[in-house]
């Protein structure tokens, strides 16, 4: 087992998915080491993902656990892969890791939902859209790691066009239609983006508009991205640090319900597409 000093998000998950198996079979970790054949201390390294683990180690694991779940067992062990093959990878030490998590943790979504309140989604920004929004990032950014940003933004977008792309719906307050990241020229050109995406068959994008009475989650921006089984859902919120990733089954419920609820007060589609273009007439 080799180790790994930087694990990525999704090493981490699994790591934290074998420790949680672990813990609800009432095992501690000299108890199931001494039953995988393996020392407390290894066991351990894997559960924060310091040392990788096989595919065949991690059903060894799952059956000692008495896990029945097969369809969680099988994405468990799809998780063991090279870390390290997807094209992420050509911008490490370019882009902070925490974005490289996003893309890899995006690049195995079977379903992408996205609220937002405040800023157009990332998936959904031209580059002309993405650039001024990272000029206007704090701190200021150099013109290097700027054009680096948006090559990223742009590459991950690669998930809305890829054979067999998930699903995507996204929820969009009219506010973040209106909110300005450069010339009159730019911000038309982004709105016809939108509606050009909407137009794919896999991709939604609904509006709030302003008139709507309610805006559930006091304008809270939220990206929900669906994994294989319901147990390796992730949510991931913007911070001011970053990109943070949340994964517990409570808060999972919570930010489902929250998108639900968005959903449930966003205009259908057709309206939304109304709401853009007379947005874009205005610029």
């Amino acid at each position: 087992m080799a180790g790994r000093a930087a694990p990525t998000a999704r090493r981490a998950r699994l790591g934290a998915e074998l420790r949680k198996l672990r813990e609800r079979a009432g095992m501690t970790t000299t108890q199931a080491a001494a039953l995988l054949g393996t020392s407390s201390g290894q066991l351990s390294n894997i559960e924060v993902a310091r040392f990788g683990v096989s595919p065949e180690r991690v059903r060894v694991a799952a059956g000692a656990y008495s896990c029945t779940d097969q369809a969680l067992i099988d994405a468990l062990a799809a998780m063991t892969g090279d870390r390290r093959s997807g094209w992420w990878e050509e911008y490490r030490d370019r882009i902070p890791p925490r974005l490289l998590d996003l893309a890899e943790i995006e690049h195995h979504g079977t379903s992408l939902r996205a609220a937002y309140s405040m800023h157009i989604p990332g998936l959904l920004q031209t580059a002309e859209h993405a650039r001024e929004v990272h000029r206007q990032a704090v701190p200021e950014m150099s013109p290097p790691d700027i054009e680096h940003r948006v090559s990223y933004r742009i590459k991950r977008q690669g998930v809305l066009y890829r054979e067999g792309a998930a699903p995507y719906r996204a929820v969009i307050h009219e506010a973040a239609l209106r909110m300005r990241f450069g010339s009159s020229d730019v911000a038309r050109n982004q709105l016809r983006h939108l509606l050009e995406l909407d137009e794919l068959p896999h991709v939604s994008i609904r509006v709030i508009s302003f008139a709507a009475t309610d805006c559930p989650g006091s304008g809270q921006s939220v990206y929900y991205v669906q994994g294989p089984v319901p147990a390796l859902d992730t949510a991931q919120l913007d911070q001011s640090h970053g990109p943070a990733f949340i994964d517990s089954a409570a808060q999972l419920a919570q930010y489902r319900l929250l998108i639900d609820r968005l959903e449930a007060v966003a205009l259908p589609r057709s309206a939304s597409r109304d709401l853009i273009r007379a947005v874009a007439r205005e610029r």
